[in-house]
């Protein structure tokens, strides 16, 4: 296969909440979350680093906390919470219609003990759990972190979950 083609590896993923030492500790309980690094906080200055995130962020952008986090399969997963200029939150439904990234999804084979998990550390169920292959049992619900994140839980893997449909 030509080496352009070929699928690339997913790093990680980011999200951005109010309160990182919060999500690190949902994070870690609800989803079993390793921490890898951090938590830390990284300005805008005359760092090598501190003038990565000004270009990325733009030129309003002071300050943030971080800490990284690594999924059971390797997966990383990155929190940021945004001090200066301080994060906005607006806890509603997905605004699809607007492009970008709608959710991340995770995979456990006990959905249902999961959602409950979910919705009882502070986030909320957001649709009911939808059984699409009877036989097999593959299910999915759409669910919201503390923070407003949407996110997806599998009970199958993405492949067991999509192939030979």
């Amino acid at each position: 296969m030509d080496p352009i083609h070929t699928p690339k590896t997913i790093n990680h993923i980011a999200i951005s909440v109010p309160d990182v030492e919060r999500a690190l500790k949902w994070y870690q309980e609800v989803m079993g979350f390793t921490i890898i690094r951090g938590p830390t906080e990284l300005a805008a200055d005359d760092t090598q680093i501190g003038n990565a995130l000004q270009n990325i962020f733009g030129s309003k952008f002071k300050k943030l906390r971080i800490v990284w986090l690594s999924s059971s399969n390797n997966i990383g997963f990155e929190i940021f919470q945004f001090i200066e200029p301080k994060q906005v939150i607006e806890n509603k439904q997905s605004e699809y219609w607007r492009g970008g990234v709608i959710h991340i999804s995770f995979t456990e084979p006990n959905i249902e003990d999961l959602i409950k998990k979910v919705c009882g550390t502070g986030g909320r169920q957001l649709s009911k759990v939808w059984e699409l292959n009877s036989e097999k049992h593959h299910k999915l619900v759409f669910c919201a972190d503390p923070f407003g994140n949407i996110i997806e839980i599998y009970s199958h893997s993405f492949e067991q979950f999509h192939a030979n449909m």
